[in-house]
């Protein structure tokens, strides 16, 4: 086991870790901005160079990106954990909850208020009109944790709601984490039922199939692959550091894997079926060993992905304002749809430098303040490493 970190330390940032993350929020970007009513790739002139089914797999695998976030969420919030309090057993509550809520908080609280207004004001695409919804219903999910339930329930909210799916179930997990921890009280009658828990994701997702919304968003299927992440770092914790054989073994099984069961995911299924997505979380993990074990020189062109990686929350929670911005100019401005691929780039720019804003002059702060309130932390310890 691990030696306890000063508790109020941050832990060093992990380029490869970034570049996954990087990688995943990418991913729902092109998704989001790719979708049919929008500028699918599919329909650029891209289609008549690339594979239309390449082009298909780029906007599809959104779903798929955020289940590599409940991995690496996982991996990092237990194994943080670990090296914090040096044990399960050891985990304080109050420091654990005062770090979550100083790192979420403060940007779902703002983005629940901008939506309300916009909700009140009528604007186009934040407009709650489905049947049996309503604004009340919706800040209530939010808040509650149960708007991935309320969508399956009522129906897709507007998308910038939407996407507080995930966050009803790492919010979920981040409640019930430690108490389990503390319950527990040892690895080793914490990790079966992880291990139960991450193995049931194909079944758990499949018995949801009568309903489409549900299935994707159910707490069971997020929480087996947030399970995934815990039972990494808790192995991590225990066993020795694994060679550099291995870590390079792991990197390529990982992004073999990544590979396959993202963009090759049309071959995968017919054999796989919903075993697709334990290739998908097994792989992730893989990949999160090696990264933790060694972390990797990232080539100088893929560094922007670790800027990515570092910005996802942010991007995560805003990217939804730039979308329906760039959306509604593309129509706006009567482009050729052959054209529509040339507007990604100016998404992308806009996605980062919002959420670059949103970081540096709320977020960080923020947490930075409500972290020295709670924990007393010193000034100097700063949040630019903070994990999400």
């Amino acid at each position: 086991m691990s030696t306890p970190r000063s508790r109020d330390a941050h832990p060093p940032r992990n380029a490869g870790i970034d570049l996954l993350r990087g990688l995943a929020i990418v991913f729902v970007l092109l998704n989001h901005l790719g979708l049919p009513m929008r500028m699918p790739l599919k329909t650029s002139a891209l289609a008549e160079v690339l594979p239309v089914r390449l082009l298909q797999s780029l906007n599809y695998n959104g779903y798929e990106a955020v289940f590599v976030f409940f991995v690496v969420s996982g991996f990092l919030i237990a194994g943080h954990a670990l090296e914090r309090w040096g044990g399960l057993a050891r985990i304080e509550l109050k420091a654990f909850y005062a770090r979550r809520f100083a790192r979420i908080a403060p940007c779902l609280l703002v983005l629940l208020a901008v939506l309300a207004l916009l909700h009140g004001l009528g604007a186009a695409d934040y407009t709650i009109h489905r049947a049996g919804q309503s604004l009340g219903g919706a800040v209530s999910a939010a808040l509650g944790l149960y708007l991935n339930w309320y969508e399956g329930r009522t129906g897709y909210l507007p998308g910038s709601w939407d996407v507080l799916w995930s966050l009803s179930i790492e919010e979920a997990f981040y409640l019930g984490f430690p108490l389990a921890c503390l319950l527990a009280r040892r690895a080793w009658v914490l990790a079966p039922a992880l291990a139960v828990l991450a193995l049931s994701l194909p079944w758990t997702h499949a018995a949801l199939a009568g309903n489409e919304i549900w299935q994707e968003k159910a707490y069971l299927p997020g929480m087996a692959a947030i399970a995934t992440g815990v039972l990494g770092a808790i192995g991590m914790a225990r066993a020795q550091r694994p060679s550099a054989t291995t870590c390079r073994a792991l990197r390529w099984l990982g992004a073999l894997g990544l590979l396959a069961s993202t963009l090759g995911g049309r071959w995968l299924w017919p054999l796989l079926h919903e075993g697709v997505m334990l290739v998908l979380t097994g792989s992730t993990l893989a990949l999160l060993v090696a990264f933790r074990s060694q972390p990797p020189r990232v080539p100088r062109g893929l560094r922007w992905l670790c800027s990515w990686g570092r910005l996802s929350y942010e991007i995560y929670l805003s990217h939804m304002f730039v979308v329906f911005a760039i959306v509604r100019l593309y129509r706006a401005s009567g482009a050729d749809p052959r054209t529509g691929f040339l507007w990604y780039l100016p998404a992308f720019v806009a996605c980062w430098l919002l959420g670059a804003a949103l970081a540096r002059w709320f977020s960080q702060p923020c947490e930075r303040r409500l972290r020295e309130r709670f924990l007393r932390a010193t000034p100097a310890a700063g949040v630019a490493a903070a994990a999400r």
